[in-house]
């Protein structure tokens, strides 16, 4: 996805000039003609959305020093670099004081201005996961830090603001890998506990002789092996938020004093002679239907009515494919920092591909799809075959992708085969290598004929053992039935 670019800058020509030398560089722009239309745009009712901002310091009404105060003011984090035609050191000092990155005298040459602005957008990609990542276990990650424009995911977030603000059980559904624990970390961030201990507890990877004493601590000696005073994650948790994960997994017996725990805000610790007063937060969460297994006797009526004060249902990843774009190029970003890698751009043909796929692990494994695509990515970008597991996926069950999932060229610019599924022209009219259109017709042909291999093979003109190879290649898997059409075919040929 191209950059956006906002020019703030008071003469016309010098505007026109900068937007055409920053488009034909591979980036979008916008612009504003004065300071505080800048400031409109980027803190107004609707604010606009940028990557960078181009600062003239000398504005018709307000100077570029006001602007870059109003940002901050703002707590807007967005990378600034600041153009002048009267640069001294004490402008340029006055400048990065007030938070600009860069600082660059007039007339800027196109090379230089590329450079600053790539190394700009790198550092503010490093800074920016490190600040998430602080303010996650400072406890203040907040609603800001949630991405998605969906209906649905919207609808959730606006719910759990509400909740944020009453000091009542929360109680987050939703199937494995949609974000629970993140809802819940963005639910503390903007109560009145944040800032406070957040402690995690996933009750379904605990062992069963082990869960009171991790939940509510023991004494010394109040069972073999308890050498040591343990207090507990209720206690560890107090003055701040304790979220419970799959909180249906919880025995019955231990439902009992959770549900103390709600209502007269005490612990009783193994062996120990008094109960502790504690004053948490809960968030709870679960993939499952409590109120089924409440029906089925393996989850007490009344601890489920004291943990469905307030429920949010979340939306899993194939309802909200409208944010799988801006999650994925999220997550290229995230990792390529944090790994030390080249930022790869998402090809189109990719991103065609991953929004096609129903993501039945959600936005974990769409991370973890992404994950390994970085790490695995020769090419100049990231392409459909560094995705072999949603390839296999496609292969396998190609009744369950969208047709527009196909993963295919839409290059605007490739000449006259432009409205052709495969293109053998790149964006810029160059022959694309052999190999690349050879497996986008590939994948072309497995989805046209719903994996038929007979099929594809008599369609493509080739051996069915040569076939089962470049899918192989590819990192595709074949079904038993086929794999002995396959061995037939060897033999024969």
């Amino acid at each position: 996805m191209r950059k956006l670019i906002l020019i703030v800058e008071d003469e016309e020509t010098q505007r026109k000039m900068l937007q055409i030398a920053l488009e034909k560089a591979g980036y979008n722009t916008v612009s504003a003609a004065s300071g505080r239309e800048a400031i409109a745009m980027l803190c107004g009712d609707n604010p606009l959305q940028v990557d960078l901002v181009l600062l003239d310091l000398v504005l018709g009404d307000i100077n570029g020093i006001d602007v870059l105060e109003k940002l901050s003011e703002e707590n807007l984090i967005v990378p600034v670099i600041v153009l002048t035609a009267h640069s001294s050191l004490d402008t340029a000092v006055s400048a990065m004081r007030a938070g600009a990155i860069d600082f660059i005298a007039k007339p800027a040459g196109v090379d230089r201005l590329k450079v600053s602005i790539e190394n700009a957008l790198k550092l503010n990609q490093l800074s920016g996961e490190i600040s998430r990542l602080t303010r996650k276990w400072d406890g203040i990650m907040n609603f800001r830090d949630l991405m998605g424009e969906s209906p649905a995911i919207r609808q959730a977030i606006e719910l759990a603001k509400k909740g944020a603000r009453a000091n009542v059980p929360i109680l987050l559904e939703g199937e494995s890998g949609v974000g629970k624990e993140v809802f819940a970390r963005a639910i503390q961030g903007a109560s009145e506990r944040a800032g406070k201990p957040f402690v995690v507890v996933n009750c379904g990877a605990i062992p069963a002789n082990l869960v009171e004493s991790i939940l509510f601590g023991h004494e010394k000696g109040a069972f073999t092996g308890a050498t040591e005073r343990h207090e507990g994650k209720f206690v560890e948790a107090n003055g701040g938020t304790i979220f419970l994960d799959e909180i249906g997994e919880l025995p019955l017996d231990l439902q009992v004093k959770l549900l103390r725990v709600l209502q007269e805000g005490e612990v009783d610790p193994i062996g120990g002679r008094e109960s502790i007063k504690v004053d948490v937060r809960l968030i709870s969460a679960t993939n499952k239907k409590l109120k089924d297994l409440v029906k089925s006797g393996h989850f007490r009526e009344d601890l489920y009515y004291r943990l469905n004060v307030f429920p949010i249902t979340l939306p899993p990843l194939r309802e909200r494919t409208g944010d799988i774009e801006k999650l994925a190029l999220h997550f290229i970003d995230k990792i390529s920092a944090a790994e030390g890698r080249i930022r790869k751009q998402l090809s189109q043909e990719a991103l065609r591909l991953l929004g096609g796929y129903s993501w039945p692990g959600n936005v974990r494994q769409l991370e973890n799809a992404v994950f390994r695509a970085v790490i695995l990515s020769e090419g100049e970008s990231i392409n459909p075959e560094d995705f072999p597991q949603v390839l296999a996926a496609l292969q396998k069950h190609p009744e369950t992708f969208e047709k527009d999932a196909l993963p295919v060229i839409n290059h605007e610019e490739g000449g006259n085969h432009k409205n052709s599924p495969v293109n053998v022209l790149d964006a810029e009219g160059n022959i694309r290598p052999i190999a690349e259109v050879e497996n986008e017709m590939l994948l072309l042909a497995i989805h046209l004929y719903d994996g038929k291999m007979s099929e594809i093979a008599r369609r493509l003109g080739i051996g069915r053992s040569t076939l089962y190879r470049k899918i192989s290649d590819l990192g595709l898997d074949t079904s038993d039935d086929e794999a002995s059409g396959r061995k037939a075919d060897t033999e024969n040929s």
